[in-house]
């Protein structure tokens, strides 16, 4: 493989890893603070920071390295209006994203504390999810809408 492929190979290994992720991590949350259960959802909580760690911090950090790179291997301006659009996008996820970490970490320690105490998830543990699920929202409407972009290459103004 010349570096193109080589970069176009690790730019779409990266976004399908980051994407992927983020369904099947935020899947499974949902189905954990459906069961209302403390276990459950500390067991959950705790796997999916763990996939946030493991899978998606570094493949949030390749897809800007590779996507750069990609642009100046292929002689792209930095400015053209889909990679402008694409930017703005990314940032909203990221934007979204970075909270929702810390709120997944806080409803694993609610939810940790009430199975250790043979209590209910608190009302912060429900007032963090629902936070969780509404800023989920925004940042897969924009990694969508990224993907389109990246395909597309629309001229967009």
């Amino acid at each position: 493989m010349d570096l193109y492929e080589t970069l176009k190979w690790l730019h779409i290994l990266s976004s399908t890893v980051l994407f992927g992720t983020g369904i099947g991590t935020a899947f499974q949350m949902v189905m954990a603070m459906r069961t209302a259960n403390p276990q459950t959802v500390a067991h959950t909580a705790h796997h999916v920071v763990l996939a946030d760690w493991i899978f998606t911090t570094p493949a949030g950090i390749a897809q800007p390295l590779t996507g750069l790179a990609l642009i100046h291997v292929t002689g792209y301006s930095l400015t053209e209006p889909w990679l402008l659009a694409t930017y703005a996008l990314y940032a909203l996820a990221f934007a979204c994203w970075a909270p929702v970490v810390h709120l997944q970490i806080r409803i694993r320690s609610l939810a940790r504390a009430a199975a250790a105490t043979r209590q209910p998830l608190p009302p912060e543990a429900l007032r963090a999810y629902r936070l969780w699920f509404a800023l989920g929202w925004p940042a897969f409407a924009a990694l969508t809408a990224v993907f389109w972009l990246m395909i597309a290459k629309p001229q967009l103004w």
